[in-house]
């Protein structure tokens, strides 16, 4: 029998074969198109089968290498980036893309042991610019920047 030398490329060479597998499944229900004229089945399929590989890649090169077991899982900061990302898609719509990403960044962020209030807040009001000019300005997406008093 085989023995898992290192645990954490093993299961992520299998999570990266996984979801290459389903996109390629998904992605064959469009069409394929050729490399000049491609179809909406095309960036699917070929980034599922770059996944498999890598993701197998990754599994073989587990099973020959040592390395650290994975350690136990961290429950509170999983829930409080996850809460904080379900949090920013329900306020953007009424307080803006502004403060709802600041908002964002400085509860994701508080679910590290290193956080730091001021540090927060200033990559929290540079990320929420850098997400107007790309989403607004850049994209022209229909966001309000900021809240709607109606």
């Amino acid at each position: 029998m085989v023995a898992i030398r290192h645990p954490k490329d093993f299961w992520s060479g299998a999570m990266f074969i996984g979801i290459g597998v389903a996109a390629v499944v998904l992605g064959s229900k469009y069409s394929l198109g050729s490399a000049a004229r491609m179809g909406p089945g095309y960036f699917p399929r070929v980034l599922g089968i770059l996944l498999i590989v890598l993701g197998g890649v990754l599994s073989v090169r587990a099973l020959r290498i040592d390395g650290p077991k994975i350690p136990a899982w961290h429950w509170k900061p999983t829930l409080i980036v996850l809460g904080s990302v379900v949090l920013f898609g329900q306020i953007v719509p009424t307080v803006g893309l502004a403060l709802s990403t600041i908002v964002l960044i400085v509860l994701a962020s508080s679910a590290s042991p290193e956080f730091r209030w001021k540090e927060s807040l200033v990559v929290a009001v540079l990320l929420s610019a850098l997400s107007v000019g790309v989403f607004i300005i850049g994209l022209k997406l229909t966001l309000p920047i900021w809240p709607t008093f109606s």
